[in-house]
């Protein structure tokens, strides 16, 4: 018998690997997509920032100090600098050519978690992961989503480094670029999600931190889906805010961030539990540092078989 879930479509809820299984491996390498792609994510989540050269990569930041081996690196001393909007001197993306970029080595960023696997992976362009996301899809016999968030696009467009041109480009050389596709793109930045609406019919979603000032009604003007903080979904005793009926009413998925195992919520005794609440509200997909805790949350559930 098929589960019933509370999903804008019916179906089950996405399990979004966010920044690749980074719980376990250092953030947006291939090793971390392709152990989340092992564990049954169904997408894979590459932040997107672009070289000097036009190229994008792979990191959650502009800035490469705590993702990277680049301090380590006297080549590189003389790239550190300031700029507008950071704190402190940095190395910055946007100051590398693809090439240079190559030579540095992924680190673990998180306090608490794995180190063993610092210094054996290099930053992935976007077109890696795309082509590992098919390459999984044909050998596993299932699609693989990739969900890339765009990073201070319009600063870097600013500097004159075409993000939009550069993310299009590479989703329709590998053959996306229409709504059936397996591709979400998302971002912080309306402006950049308005400019995107009118190049591509990729799904574009939404994220925000706060409850949204504008209408759901006029987020789907310009997105299908919106990625609020999950904390926004319910209150102290669990209840639902209203947040994803309101948004499902206008259309909208709803794919909350972010779920980690090492971050706990006291209102849960259990990450599973946790998963499964969010479930129970009508989520239709989640992004998780452990994606197999969002695959073990779905194992035998369905809104009418919960265990909350």
């Amino acid at each position: 018998m098929a589960k019933n879930y509370c999903t804008l479509s019916g179906d089950k809820p996405l399990i979004i690997a966010h920044r690749g299984a980074s719980g376990l491996r250092p953030e947006h390498t291939l090793a971390a997509y392709q152990l989340a792609i092992d564990m049954g994510a169904d997408y894979i989540e590459p932040d997107l920032v672009i070289t000097q050269d036009g190229h994008l990569v792979a990191r959650h930041d502009r800035y490469l100090s705590t993702t990277t081996n680049v301090s380590d690196l006297p080549e590189f001393a003389d790239r550190k600098t300031e700029k507008p909007g950071h704190k402190g001197a940095d190395w910055f993306v946007e100051d590398f050519t693809l090439a240079e970029l190559k030579t540095l080595k992924a680190r673990q960023p998180r306090e608490g978690r794995l180190k063993r696997f610092d210094d054996n992976y290099d930053i992935p362009t976007f077109d890696e992961v795309l082509a590992l996301a098919q390459e999984m899809s044909e050998q596993r016999g299932r699609r693989i989503g990739v969900y890339p968030e765009t990073k201070h696009p319009t600063a870097l467009e600013a500097l004159g480094l075409s993000f939009d041109d550069a993310l299009l480009s590479s989703l329709e050389n590998h053959g996306y670029g229409t709504g059936n596709d397996p591709v979400f793109i998302q971002s912080f930045e309306t402006g950049n999600l308005k400019r995107l609406k009118e190049k591509t019919s990729v799904r574009l979603v939404f994220l925000t931190e706060d409850v949204p000032t504008m209408s759901f009604e006029d987020i789907a003007k310009f997105a299908s889906g919106v990625g609020p903080y999950k904390i926004l979904l319910s209150d102290d005793e669990l209840n639902s805010t209203g947040f994803i009926e309101k948004a499902h009413a206008a259309g909208l998925e709803v794919h909350p961030w972010t779920f980690r195992d090492d971050q706990p919520d006291a209102r849960f005794p259990n990450k599973i539990k946790e998963a499964r609440h969010y479930f129970d509200l009508g989520i239709d997909g989640g992004f998780f540092d452990f994606p197999d805790t969002g695959i073990a949350a779905l194992k035998g559930y369905g809104c009418e078989t919960s265990l909350e």
